[in-house]
């Protein structure tokens, strides 16, 4: 049976949404939630009855149409009007699992209670989510700004019976799904549209998932790192807790730490060695590694606060007696945090690739190419071409998006974020960062075949489980296999602890 959560009832921190999405809970609202969407819809009708003012979104059009006015006929129409004429997005569409991660968070930033959405417009969202009900979203047509208003408009057209979900391994029309779940398509009342649409739930399902893979991958830098490292012949001394209590960076000295401990009892490293650096690839591990992984811990404060916040326009205060239009849609602060994001994660394998590069050098006794004969087999040659390919792409990518605005809707939103652009862009750098740490992984497991001593145990059973995906090279094969089961490998690999924050 699977556990509940219960939305509203804690703060949404990032380790709550891996609990939920690792451990497949299904969700519910807490009875506060409940009484404050309630309460809030309840307070909207009565102030639409009681006067004719316009309201931004809710009697008068959107964007630079807001001063027509719409009669109280007219007020559900106008919010279907909205979804279906927003939903123009365009591209490849979103993977499944960010899909899931935008319906949660749309769950959740609705359920404080300042949106004005009917009980069951919710409700049917937690179905959605409950029942793997996933809408098909598009992943372009998102400005960042007034919302995520193209995505959003494709995740919310099934609560209409139109467009298209996933649902049981298959793309079919809402329609057909809801029919088959004995589901009345929901009818919008006056707000929800508006409140469905502007949000940052787009931009944030990518910030978390993609967050949730980057302290993954840190790990993995740094084992893989420390792997190369050992196979290299390096040096320890660069990472003696002394050097890092005196620059005292908390994410250099927990890559630091993470070295020295993932090298404990390894033979290799205890042996004497005859140089007396190495390059700043291996030397500064601690140093490049670690500013990334400080880096996630502003980029998670700055979507945790996005999690926990209400997102869409206008804002209904029911004890003031307000509804205010603002921009909490706007999503600057995601737009700086995932290309900060994007540029972090790209240095990993950035200086990955140059380890990769180190090791095939027929340099500290390693054959070139890290092939017994080198000349009749390229050996490892070509792999680090591919790497070369790969880090120079994620170079293109983290050009910033969030520095980029453009006009819109007759001038009435002339400045944007372009945070979708940043979210879709940094998903592109963490999908080719595995690439690039599973093209280490190859290149440092083959190089410790050419020591006669042995590394650490810990990081001789890490090689040993991968020599089950990807054995020896002991002459020329066909390596793209390999270079792709390496990448499934660090995909697949279960950690201790699959997510590890900087404290």
């Amino acid at each position: 049976m699977s556990q509940l959560f219960e939305v509203g009832s804690q703060h949404m921190s990032l380790e709550t949404l891996h609990d939920i999405v690792s451990k497949k809970k299904t969700l519910q609202l807490a009875a506060t939630a409940k009484a404050a969407i309630s309460d809030c819809r309840a307070f909207l009708d009565q102030k639409i009855d009681e006067s004719d003012t316009p309201i931004y979104g809710i009697n008068t059009g959107f964007g630079s149409l807001c001063d027509v006015s719409i009669g109280k006929q007219d007020l559900g129409q106008l919010q279907e009007n909205l979804v279906k004429s927003h939903a123009c997005g365009m591209g490849e569409t979103v993977p499944d699992e960010i899909v899931k991660l935008m319906l949660l968070l749309k769950v959740q930033s609705l359920s404080y209670g300042y949106s004005g959405v009917q009980l069951q417009t919710v409700e049917r969202l937690i179905t959605f989510f409950n029942e793997d009900i996933l809408p098909v979203v598009y992943t372009q047509g998102s400005l960042g700004a007034s919302g995520d208003l193209a995505p959003l408009a494709h995740l919310s057209l099934p609560l209409l019976g139109m467009g298209e979900v996933r649902y049981k391994g298959k793309v079919q029309s809402a329609a057909s799904v809801l029919k088959k779940l004995d589901l009345q398509p929901i009818t919008l009342q006056s707000k929800e549209g508006l409140a469905l649409l502007n949000g940052t739930q787009f931009m944030g399902a990518y910030g978390c998932h993609l967050l949730l893979h980057s302290y993954r991958l840190s790990w993995f830098a740094d084992a893989i790192g420390a792997l190369s490292l050992d196979a290299y012949q390096g040096l320890l001394s660069p990472f003696d807790p002394r050097i890092h209590q005196v620059r005292p960076h908390r994410g250099q000295q927990i890559v630091a730490q993470r070295v020295l401990e993932f090298l404990t009892d390894s033979p290799l490293a205890a042996a004497h060695k005859s140089h007396v650096q190495d390059p700043y690839s291996f030397r500064c591990m601690p140093q490049v590694h670690g500013a990334s992984l400080g880096a996630l811990k502003y980029i998670r404060d700055v979507f945790e606060t996005e999690f926990n916040s209400v997102t869409d326009n206008p804002t209904i205060f029911m004890e003031e007696g307000d509804v205010l239009s603002a921009g909490n849609f706007h999503g600057q602060p995601l737009a700086l945090a995932l290309d900060h994001l994007a540029i972090a994660m790209a240095e990993l394998g950035n200086i990955s690739e140059r380890r990769v590069y180190q090791l095939i050098g027929g340099k500290r006794q390693l054959p070139p190419f890290l092939v017994a004969k080198p000349g009749l087999n390229s050996g490892f040659m070509i792999p680090q071409y591919t790497a070369a390919s790969i880090v120079s792409q994620n170079k293109q990518y983290c050009t910033p998006a969030s520095v980029d605005s453009i006009e819109s809707s007759n001038g009435q939103e002339d400045h944007v974020s372009m945070g979708a652009n940043a979210a879709t862009k940094a998903y592109k750098v963490i999908d080719n960062l595995y690439s690039l740490l599973g093209i280490e992984l190859m290149n440092a497991s083959q190089a410790l075949y050419f020591r006669e001593l042995k590394t650490s145990p810990f990081l001789q059973d890490f090689v040993d489980t991968f020599r089950e995906a990807v054995p020896f090279v002991d002459e020329d094969r066909y390596l793209h296999e390999d270079m792709q089961a390496a990448r499934e490998f660090l995909l697949a690999t279960k950690l201790e602890r699959d997510l590890t924050l900087v404290q």
